[in-house]
């Protein structure tokens, strides 16, 4: 329980009686100024230039005691920070402040504390050292393409080489953060923030004055977590059917479908859905196969799929679909929008197209009224009442800051907010449907809201590689970080996305891959940008073998996974979690590459081509190794793990439910995948 002590000119902030913050009258508490900005899109990815105007320093002045928190009074009496608490929440409202782009803040630190979160981050976890930009892009840009490219062209394998943090962008933001002082932060802000964790006694951050901020505590990371998701949302529990097994990647049309599906059952796999990207169409571009951007079937390309819906359905076998925030320009829908004023516009009133890769698209302005419904309406017709019972529901990085919106908002302040009212629309289209807790979509972006709107998230378009920053071991960081700031519901492409050139999925990187996923809260497969260079879930009968296995495992983990996914829902602690939660370990605070699924199951997937080995760090506990149920004690191991033989721990002192299930999992051998 926060309160609050004022005394002789000295504030103080306690919690259950211990000082957790001190302030004197006169002390420099913030500091203000304006920012000259100019930010140019080009893709997704955003060039930030901003030039500091006026910044100045904010003292206190008085300090009056109210009875649920302390009004601190700045600059004369005009600036003020109305501080209130609410059990173990601190809320600071600026007040006054309306005038100033920027509110800095120093927030004490200790020298060996550790910071999580601001979104998703692929490259790193802990982000102590690092800066962070909390503003919504693609992750992967044209240069680190260009750059990756060289090296392919080169002969440079550079898997373990990553940039500097500050370097890369993120689709999914957040203004929080969580401490290891088991603390969070949060800003209600939209505008654009920036986290400095480099200094060594605190944290500098830069945020918008003008909205509310907090600091949420906790005896244990769990009541933490419980804590920040009160206060931004949780989502809920994933429709049982979709860990019945896999998900298949697959398109190219009904007769392509058909095929390999017959050819997953033929190998005894679980198939849980068939997700069909291109069921609205296809798009070839220079850069690979694409999609066309109509929310419609493609009745050319799927002939019969309305009947394959019902026909799979009664094999248990779902139909998935996509849909993404654009509107093809040569299309019927685009057209209907744009006679109606339903797109985002440009300074000359004309709609703003958008250039993807290759082509341009026009975007639904999402603050108009009647183009939200629009758009929802579409999505309920053309997807939920076709039969659809998933998809994916893409992009939502785009939104340009020298664009009109029918709101007249600022698009600067408007840009973080987008993917969330995208994923407002289409969890809105599932309720108002009746079909809550049956239909499930997965968002790329995402911003403070889309914790309690989007049903699930994954990782974007990772490289179809072993590359620490962009490939296989990215998405665990990933992970961990949505996790920390209560997006507790993620997860990502088996064997990646991103194909160009000579970057092409191996057999080995998918079977890495797929039994990690089969590890995750959903083991969803994608064909990749292009398919023709990938390895695909049917590529030999070494990959079905193991696809056999991994859908079964995957399928004997859905009590464990629904269970974990009800507790998400109710406490904010997400299905994948850091090992920190449980273990106050020096090396729990610093893992990225290890995660625990649930509270009793360890991963540790293995992230080298060619590895047969894998060095498992074991927190302080009693450990089975699933594949051999050969017994652990914590630290460093070196473990055998062929492909096929993930390490997969689980405690000793589990349920006796969770045993069985952990002793009930197969993991092939060498001569099971080449049987």
């Amino acid at each position: 329980m926060i309160t609050f002590k004022l005394k002789n000119k000295s504030f103080r902030i306690l919690r259950d009686g211990t000082p957790i913050f001190s302030l004197t009258e006169g002390a420099r508490i913030a500091e203000v100024a304006n920012i000259d900005a100019d930010y140019t899109m080009s893709r997704g990815s955003f060039v930030l230039k901003e030039k500091v105007v006026g910044r100045r320093p904010l003292f206190v002045v008085d300090m009056v005691l109210k009875d649920d928190g302390v009004l601190l009074v700045m600059d004369e009496g005009k600036l003020k920070l109305e501080t209130q608490y609410d059990g173990d929440r601190l809320k600071v409202t600026p007040i006054g402040l309306g005038m100033y782009d920027r509110l800095w803040l120093r927030v004490p630190a200790e020298w060996d504390e550790a910071v999580y979160g601001t979104g998703e981050t692929f490259s790193e976890f802990n982000l102590r050292g690092h800066k962070s930009d909390v503003w919504v892009s693609e992750h992967i840009n044209a240069m680190q393409i260009m750059r990756k490219v060289a090296q392919i062209a080169l002969h440079i394998k550079r898997d373990d080489k990553k940039k500097k943090f500050e370097s890369y962008a993120s689709y999914y933001v957040q203004p929080t953060y969580l401490s290891s002082r088991k603390y969070f932060f949060h800003s209600d802000a939209t505008a654009i923030s920036r986290f400095d964790f480099t200094a060594p006694t605190e944290h500098r951050l830069q945020i918008d004055p003008n909205a509310a901020f907090y600091f949420g505590f906790g005896d244990t990371f769990e009541k933490v977590m419980t804590n920040l998701t009160d206060l931004v949302g949780r989502q809920i529990p994933l429709p049982a059917w979709v860990h019945d097994g896999e998900i298949l990647g697959v398109q190219g049309g009904t007769q392509i479908m058909d095929k390999k599906l017959q050819t997953a059952l033929e190998h005894d796999m679980k198939v849980a859905g068939v997700w069909i990207q291109d069921w609205e169409g296809r798009r070839v571009t220079a850069v690979g196969k694409q999609l066309c951007w109509n929310w419609e079937w493609d009745k050319e390309l799927y002939p019969d799929l309305d009947k394959r819906i019902a026909s799979y359905g009664e094999q248990g076998v779902k139909i998935l679909g996509y849909c993404n925030t654009f509107l093809a320009v040569e299309k019927p829908l685009y057209k209907i929008a744009s006679e109606k004023g339903y797109c985002v516009k440009d300074k000359k009133g004309d709609d703003y197209l958008v250039t993807i890769t290759t082509f341009p698209a026009a975007m639904v302005d999402l603050t108009n009224p009647d183009a939200y419904e629009w758009i929802k309406g579409v999505i309920k017709e053309n997807l939920i009442g076709f039969g659809l019972v998933g998809w994916m529901a893409d992009f939502g990085e785009y939104l340009p800051t020298d664009c009109v919106l029918y709101s007249g908002e600022d698009p600067f302040i408007v840009h973080n907010t987008w993917p969330a009212l995208w994923a407002k629309v289409n969890r809105e289209a599932i309720r108002e449907t009746g079909n809550e807790g049956k239909i499930m979509f997965f968002t790329r972006a995402g911003y403070t809201d889309t914790c309690k709107y989007s049903t699930m998230m994954w990782n974007g378009d990772n490289h179809v590689d072993f590359s620490v920053d962009l490939g296989l071991p990215s998405v665990i960081p990933a992970m961990l970080s949505l996790t920390c700031c209560g997006f507790g519901l993620s997860h990502s492409d088996i064997g990646g996305y991103t194909t160009f050139y000579n970057l092409k999925r191996s057999e080995e990187l998918f079977m890495r891959w797929c039994e990690m996923n089969a590890f995750s809260p959903l083991l969803r497969g994608h064909e990749g940008l292009n398919p023709d260079l990938n390895a695909q879930f049917d590529a030999s009968e070494t990959v079905l073998r193991h696809g056999k296995y991994m859908s079964e495992n995957h399928a004997k983990l859905k009590d464990y996974l629904m269970a974990a996914e009800r507790y998400n829902s109710e406490t904010g602690v997400g299905v994948v979690r850091p090992l920190f939660f449980y273990y106050d370990e020096p090396r729990a605070y610093s893992e990225l590459h290890e995660y625990l699924l649930g509270r009793d199951i360890l991963v540790a997937p293995v992230l080298k081509q060619g590895a047969i080995t894998r060095e498992v760090y074991l927190p302080e506990d009693k450990w089975i190794h699933a594949p051999t149920g050969r017994a652990f004690g914590g630290g460093v191991h070196a473990v055998e793990a062929p492909v096929g033989q993930i390490p997969v721990f689980y405690r000793a002192d589990a349920d006796d439910s969770v045993k069985a299930m952990m002793q009930s999992l197969v993991f092939p051998t060498e001569a099971d995948l080449h049987a």
